[in-house]
């Protein structure tokens, strides 16, 4: 494991010394020789944190901060190309509202029984999607990310497993929304599958884990391949697959001793919300954990957690710091390492952190005590 000084210098490297080209200084800095027997870490859409997500200025900023892996989400263009963003609506993350050209495009779609109204990446060729810029989701909690809109393009999957490939960390992508997505033919598992062989990680169970809140893909790639799947679980709900079909079967069920045994049939871990290891109370304070690690264990199954967020307003009210009446309490850091320490210490196998380098700092003082 790399000592909290080199930690620190490759920490200090990215967050100094990224150019607008998106290239950092030496991200290889922080990213060789770091794993081990400690719990994964997966920088959630890149280093989401210190620079706008799904970009390769977030990825690189991942690496350089000591990831073991990068997490882009896949949504599809209308030419089958695998493009990295949180949602195929990308007003929120591109600055495609302001560009006049593309305003015939705005449209209202059902995306898993819910109205969406914006552009969507499927009516739009990857050359025109090219022609967008990125931008913060967040402005007004990451105001500081809003520095590098207009910098990045919006990311193709092979590009995101390529800067993987020449930096020594894997990729760990979710297919979104892939009922929807088979139902306007265009299925992302295919090109996932195809994109990573073409790449030469057909096999390469330690550099790929693939996720997905829904289970019918998931069941269909097991059928394909025998790289890593994981079943997400969010904290309330039902995969939508399940919804679509008429199937009662809720996120809740899936975590049933019965229904772990179900999920380690086609999938080899977890990808759970951290409200179902430690959940909340009405007053906003964590209770006991429950059992969940254990008994996903006792099934074989790994467990990674989601989303490890440094700002007071994304941790749990026992873990926030300083004065909430100050106007910066929300976008201030808060005692992120005290609830990392509390889910380690529980036993998760990975996180996703929006800024990796507090994630590996944390196991590398772990690992030094």
């Amino acid at each position: 494991m790399k000592t909290l000084k080199a930690l620190a210098a490759g920490a200090l490297a990215v967050l100094l010394g990224g150019s607008v080209a998106g290239v950092l200084l030496r991200p290889e800095t922080a990213a060789a020789d770091r794993r081990g027997p400690d719990a994964i870490v997966i920088g959630h859409r890149g280093a989401s944190a210190l620079r706008p997500e799904h970009t390769l200025l977030s990825y690189e900023t991942a690496i350089a901060l000591g990831a073991d892996f990068i997490e882009p989400d896949l949504v599809s263009t209308k030419d089958g190309v695998l493009v990295a963003r949180h949602e195929n609506e990308i007003s929120g993350t591109t600055d495609v509202a302001a560009r006049p050209e593309f305003a015939p495009r705005r449209a209202t779609k059902t995306i898993d029984g819910v109205p969406v109204t914006g552009w969507f990446t499927e009516d739009f060729t990857l050359a025109e999607l090219r022609t967008l810029r990125a931008k913060e989701r967040l402005p007004d909690l990451r105001s500081g990310n809003t520095a590098y809109d207009g910098l990045a393009l919006v990311p193709t999957f092979e590009e995101v497993i390529r800067l993987a490939q020449r930096h020594g960390v894997g990729v760990y992508p979710e297919t979104k929304h892939p009922t929807y997505f088979d139902s306007i033919g265009l299925s992302l598992e295919e090109p996932l599958l195809a994109t990573l062989a073409a790449n030469g990680w057909r096999n390469a169970r330690d550099r790929v884990y693939i996720q997905s809140f829904e289970t019918a893909n998931l069941r269909d790639l097991r059928k394909k391949t025998r790289l890593p799947l994981i079943q997400l679980v969010s904290a309330t709900g039902a995969p939508y697959d399940r919804v679509a079909a008429g199937d009662p079967l809720t996120y809740d069920q899936l975590l049933t001793p019965a229904g772990l045994r179900d999920v380690a049939g086609y999938a080899d871990g977890l990808g759970v919300d951290t409200r179902r290891i430690v959940p909340t109370g009405p007053d906003g304070r964590l209770l006991p954990p429950t059992t969940l690690i254990r008994d996903a264990h006792k099934a074989r199954l790994a467990v990674h957690t989601w989303t490890i967020r440094d700002e007071n307003s994304q941790l749990p009210l026992d873990h926030r710091t300083g004065n909430p009446a100050s106007p910066a309490y929300a976008r201030a850091t808060g005692d992120v390492t005290g609830w990392l320490n509390r889910l380690l210490d529980l036993g998760v196998d990975g996180v996703f952190a929006d800024n990796p380098g507090t994630a590996r700092a944390v196991l590398a003082a772990r690992s030094a005590r």
